[in-house]
């Protein structure tokens, strides 16, 4: 141990005197070289090859790092990061990929938060516990579908090309990337934490004309040089967004080259408005190729696959995505990736969460479900995420999976079968070969029979062997495997896929399944007798002393025991569903995470919701999961020879177990869920307080932001008008933007030309004094408007007046492109004109956002929670908040129901006990009645906006004639189900009319029977006086 801790330490000092020489300070023209690793714990094969042979070494173990993507910032409830890391772990993955959002991090140039909820700390610790891995991905840019695609808003007032080498830019990262980079630093796994690998920059891929330089090798290392100057040690991976080889280690090596080259794929896009349709020739089939002829040196890589969709103000809803990447997506296009070598391995998105607090782009609203395995209330009843549980154990169980090489797909069609509609990728190792079967047509709904002639140890076998025929379905894909080790015993051949293997002593369990009325035969080596023990449909025969077995597949279970040993169980897909295997091993140097000194005894257990953790000590058997019905459980492998005890989340079960086999059966009873009460928000009584006093008579604005820089530094728009009415130039980046424009009448006036930018599905509305003039009522396609406005009488000459604009800010573009600077598209006023002989600049403006702007008032929620309406100024939306004596206030019953009678905005809150049931998870979520009467006096849907505050986080945007979302979830942790909790919704009209809701309620989900434990409240800093506040 001394001896491995000196050799760490003289490591990590070269490391040290290495990136000490790539200083930020270092001229401003180098470009790294890639050299020696900096350490010796992640690692790959040594040699360059022309193979696509290489995978990761951890501690010198093969790794198949598969990883889902989890962004802690999108679930803001610390004490959750556990329940969905277990989640993870659960599926089978060793890894979860994780942006940082630098706009939440640094609201303020110069001002670095990373404290509470940001803390990124407990987030680390949560991985570790569950044997997670992580790949962190700190930008500066990260794109993720965030507001300026993780950059701060203040850059859009910074005259500097973003993304490239312009000193400004790169200098403005700095404080950034120098603090998360160090903290991310003491989380590698040199340091005992969880992080294995790091990605500088993010799919810097496509450039505008005006980067002459694109790909900039003095850029990108800029970048590295600021992770290894803040210390981080392991290999740094890119990301190509598709694969253009840049910055590739080849050979040859590209200038500023990483030490690992990835790519992303999105091959069906994110067209969920057509969720069957399967575009032709959009399966790629081209990775391992590309790979080889740009970084043969590394393991073949995608960063990003597609494991979901994000959906924009307009659309259909995820359910529809969910169909559109459904798990026949996963079986086709991620077994595709297999057969072609890959071996580092991320779906973008695993969890999704939430863009809570105007975290999001304005191309998107509230939920980031994203489809993804795990639903944005944490479910995971889904069948994507029991098909990616089937797929990534496999992979585990697989050690030779990432020695074999991925042959050449110019041949795959017909090869191996015969048969032209069907291909083949083969992966073939010294041993263990791999065999990946789809249609040719990869979009092709046929159901096509075949047989198969593979290579093994024995010679080409012809399968099956026992009559019959093999059949693939439509829109299927499945592994093949010959000479594949199970724990000593050779399995010769297999067309039933497997989900895993272990072994316990001398025996050894074999999981074996496949797809509704399939045929399947597989053939063990000196398997010896074969008995069936349990189940029908199962036909035993002895070829060239392998022992076969065909069977036809169906819902009822099959097993059969071998003498070499052996038992194999037989099943459908459905029943595999059913099946887990958590490797914890606790091991003291490698943690919990999965290692092949113990998970080949790991136990498996068929249970039915979600196992959470696995422990076997001292005799005894301790089992913790999460249960939606009382359930049968079995453990089939693994369990202690004379079991003495065996719990299930701490409550001992009685069971029983087969003296011959070992298995263990007992039943988890599913506790009817105590009575709870959720409060009827119709009746419950509300607060409401006008929230638009700005265009009450006499409305003192004295306090705002003058408009008066008749300048402007942001670089894609110039100035139209006299002074720049850019919110961010006047630190306003998030949510609501005011404006109040002064000017004394002529008598002639008659239009206002009003211009407007406030992203996808924005709109604004405007009152001339206390008379409302008109609202663009918004749409997902309109990211600016123009339009006149008549005037709603006629002005008095000489008589001083005010219009006043309220523009919903959606959120800043991203910056995916270099050079188009889209993330500088600016918000607010773009241009105007009045009529009556007016000038532009006889109008003098002032404005607000959020109180205070980038001296934002509340730390806990970040920059970017409230925006400026008049209540968010005042911090009524925090717990405590006086709204019952606020000037104005009064009372209603129902709240946003009652509505409001003319254009404006009402703020309304109430405060309810949650008394939830303890030892289950039930999600909450407001809804808003999906109805569109009445109709408003034009015949269309009535047009308002809310936002919905729940202690003061921030949780909902909802756009009722736009949508999609209606159903807008909020996790425990925000929520307070053991005591108060204060919830506030602002209703905005924009038609003349008023509006109200139709209804809105809290509505509760699945519920959970859960052994996760207590979650934590997130922090719930209330109201206190604001200074300042206007």
């Amino acid at each position: 141990m001394l001896f491995n801790q000196l050799v760490q330490a003289a490591l990590l000092s070269v490391a040290a005197v290495q990136t000490a020489a790539l200083a930020i300070g270092s001229p401003s023209n180098l470009v790294i070289k890639r050299g020696p690793l900096l350490q010796d714990i992640v690692t790959w094969d040594e040699k360059e090859l022309t193979t696509s042979q290489h995978s990761l070494f951890v501690r010198s173990e093969r790794v198949m790092f598969f990883s889902g993507e989890f962004h802690p910032f999108r679930l803001p409830v610390p004490s959750l990061w556990l329940d969905v890391f277990q989640k993870i772990k659960a599926l089978g993955y060793n890894g979860v990929s994780f942006y940082v959002d630098w706009a939440l991090l640094e609201g303020k140039p110069g001002v670095f938060n990373a404290s509470g909820v940001f803390d990124l700390e407990p987030f680390f610790d949560a991985a570790s516990t569950a044997g997670i891995y992580l790949l962190a991905r700190p930008g500066p840019y990260i794109n993720a579908e965030v507001s300026g695609g993780g950059f701060p808003g203040w850059l859009q007032r910074l005259p500097a090309l973003l993304r490239t080498r312009d000193p400004l830019y790169e200098h403005a990262t700095d404080l950034y990337m120098a603090e998360v980079g160090a903290i991310i630093a003491k989380a590698q796994i040199t340091n005992g934490g969880p992080v294995i690998l790091v990605q500088p920059e993010n799919e810097y891929t496509g450039a505008t004309s005006r980067v002459p330089e694109f790909p900039d090798a003095e850029y990108f290392a800029y970048v590295e040089n600021q992770l290894r100057s803040a210390g981080i040690v392991v290999p740094l991976i890119s990301n190509d967004a598709s694969p253009k080889g840049y910055f590739a280690p080849g050979p040859p090596a590209k200038p500023a080259a990483v030490d690992i080259y990835g790519y992303d794929g999105y091959p069906l896009g994110f067209d969920c408005a057509n969720p069957q349709t399967w575009p032709d020739n959009a399966l790629p089939t081209y990775y391992s190729a590309l790979h080889l002829n740009e970084s043969s040196s590394t393991p073949n890589s995608i960063v990003e696959f597609q494991g979901g969709s994000f959906d924009p103000w307009g659309g259909l809803g995820f359910a529809q995505c969910l169909e559109l990447l459904s798990p026949e997506f996963e079986r086709v296009f991620y077994k595709n990736n297999f057969g072609q070598g890959v071996h580092i391995f991320n779906l973008y998105m695993t969890y999704g969460g939430t863009n809570w607090g105007n975290l999001g782009h304005p191309g998107g609203y509230t939920s980031y479900d994203y489809g993804a395995v795990i639903a944005e209330d944490r479910d995971v009843a889904r069948e994507k995420y029991s098909e990616m549980k089937l797929e990534a154990n496999f992979l585990q169980a697989s050690p030779a999976f990432l020695t074999a090489i991925a042959q050449n797909e110019s041949y795959a069609n017909g090869s191996y079968t015969g048969n032209s509609a069907l291909a083949v990728s083969a992966l073939l190792g010294n041993v263990t070969n791999f065999f990946v079967i789809r249609h040719a047509a990869y979009n092709s709904l046929a159901n096509t029979e075949y047989s198969i002639t593979l290579p093994t140890s024995q010679g080409n076998i012809t399968i099956p062997q026992l009559g019959g025929t093999l059949s693939l379905w439509g829109r299927d894909s499945k592994f093949h495997v010959t000479d594949y080790d199970v724990g000593g015993i050779n399995l010769l051949y297999s067309t039933a896929e497997i989900f895993t293997w272990k072994r316990n002593g001398d025996k050894r369990v074999l999981i074996v399944y496949g797809g509704p009325g399939e045929e399947h035969e597989l053939a063990i080596s000196g398997g010896g007798q074969a008995t069936v023990v349990e189940g029908s449909g199962v036909q035993i025969g002895d070829k060239d002393s392998a022992t076969v077995i065909n069977y036809n597949v169906s819902s009822e279970r099959a097993v059969v025991e071998l003498g070499c040993g052996l038992t194999v169980y037989l099943l459908d897909r459905g029943s595999a569903y059913d099946y887990w295997v958590v490797d914890l091993p606790n091991d003291p140097v490698s943690g919990n995470h999965t290692n092949q000194t113990y998970f080949p005894s790991t136990p498996i257990v068929k249970a039915g919701y979600l196992i959470r953790t696995i422990e076997v000590a001292q005799g005894s058997i301790h089992l913790t999961g999460d249960l939606n019905s009382t359930t049968a459980l079995e453990i089939i492998s693994g369990a202690p020879a004379n079991t003495t005890a065996l719990t299930f989340n701490g409550a001992s079960l009685p069971f029983t177990q087969n003296p011959r086999t070992g298995v263990v059966t007992a039943t988890a009873p599913y506790a009817d869920c105590p009575p709870f009460t959720l409060p009827d928000l119709r009746t419950i009584g509300w607060n409401v307080l006008d929230s638009l006093p700005e265009i009450q008579p006499n409305y003192d604005d004295s306090l705002w932001t003058p408009a008066d820089l008749s300048y402007s530094n942001n670089t894609i728009r110039n100035l139209t008008t006299p002074v720049s009415l850019y919110a961010s130039d006047y630190g306003y980046n998030t949510g609501s933007l005011l404006y109040r424009g002064h000017f004394t009448a002529t008598g002639a006036e008659k239009t206002l030309y009003l211009s407007t930018q406030g992203g996808s599905a924005f709109g604004h509305s405007v009152w001339l004094n206390s008379t409302f003039v008109g609202s663009f009522y918004g749409g997902d396609k309109y990211l600016f408007y123009n339009d006149t406005y008549t005037l709603p009488s006629s002005l008095t000459a000489g008589q001083h007046y005010v219009f006043t604009i309220l523009i919903d800010n959606m959120g800043l573009d991203e910056d995916w492109t270099v050079g188009s600077e889209t993330m500088k598209n600016p918000r607010g006023v773009l241009d105007y004109s009045l009529s009556g002989g007016h000038a532009k600049s006889d109008i003098s403006w002032k404005l607000t956002g959020n109180l205070h702007g980038e001296d934002y008032e509340d730390k806990t929620r970040g920059p970017l929670n409230e925006g400026g309406l008049y209540a968010e100024r005042q911090g009524y939306h925090l717990p405590g908040a006086p709204t019952a004596s606020a000037q104005g206030s009064s009372r209603c019953a129902a709240g946003p129901m009652d509505g409001l009678a003319a254009a404006g905005v009402n703020f309304y809150s109430t405060t309810f006990e949650l008394d939830m049931p303890v030892g289950y998870d039930i999600p909450l979520s407001f809804a808003f009645a999906n109805v569109t009467e009445p109709v408003n006096t034009t015949g269309g849907v009535p047009a308002y906006r809310c936002q919905i505050y729940v202690n003061g986080w921030q949780f909902g945007k909802y756009v009722h004639n736009i949508g999609p979302q209606d159903v807008f979830p909020v996790p425990e942790g925000i929520f307070n189900y053991h005591g108060s909790n204060y919830v506030a919704v602002s209703l905005w009209s924009l038609e003349a009319g008023g509006a109200s809701v139709s209804d809105l309620s809290l509505v509760a989900g699945s519920v959970i029977q859960s052994g996760f434990g207590p979650v934590g409240l997130a922090p719930m800093t209330g109201w206190v006086p604001r200074q300042g506040a206007y």
